[in-house]
Order: C-alpha cells, then structure tokens, then sequence
C-alpha cells in the first residue's frame, strides 16, 4: 500500500475538521435534525448524514458513519469519526492497526 492513497481525495485542510462547539439548538429541533440525519443515512445519503451528525456532535451518529467506512477499509475516515464521537474502543482497535502497518512499512524500508 502507498501511504500517498490514503489520503487521496481528503481535503486540504488536514485529517480533523477544526469546528466550532454545537449549535445550542432547542431539544426539539436538535431531535428533528438527528431524525433527518439517521433518514438520510437509512436512504444512503450517508455524506449529508454525517454532515448533520458532525455538526451537532452527535456521538451515535458518527459512530454509526464511522462503523459505514470502516465497512468499506475507509480506515481513517472510520478513525476521524470514531475520535469525534470519543470512541475509545473502536478509535483504539484503529490506532493499533494502523500502528501495525507502520511498523511493517519500517520492516519493508529497511531489507
């Protein structure tokens, strides 16, 4: 694998998106959107669907998103949205298995 193809069609702006806090919302259009963003998904809009859940922070929802790339070897989208929703045990099942193929990369470079 070619570390450059892991981060082919990424944006320029890096890994992790700089955001602001949520938007305080009332509870019932908060719930309306988490609503449209788990229909979005459900349809397969799974882009505007994780835009929602980023913007609102919503942890079941990114995990959600993040367990659809994984699904797809998209590990570090997978990884990027597990870390928002503080995911510990996915992100750390991740880190480790990208710590895996470093250390195989390093063991490749050096024969």
């Amino acid at each position: 694998m070619d570390i450059r193809s892991l981060f082919e069609g990424k944006s320029e702006e890096g890994f992790f998106i700089k955001t602001k806090p949520a938007p305080e919302l009332p509870s019932n259009q908060k719930a309306a959107l988490i609503r449209k963003g788990n229909a979005l998904f459900n349809e397969g809009n799974v882009e505007l669907a994780k835009r929602i859940f980023i913007t609102l922070r919503y942890g079941d929802g990114l995990i959600r998103v993040g367990d659809y790339h994984f699904k797809r070897n998209e590990y570090l989208e997978a990884f990027r949205l597990y870390w928002m929703a503080n995911e510990k045990v996915k992100s750390e099942k991740l880190i480790e298995k990208m710590a895996q193929i470093i250390r195989e990369w390093i063991r490749a470079g050096g024969e």
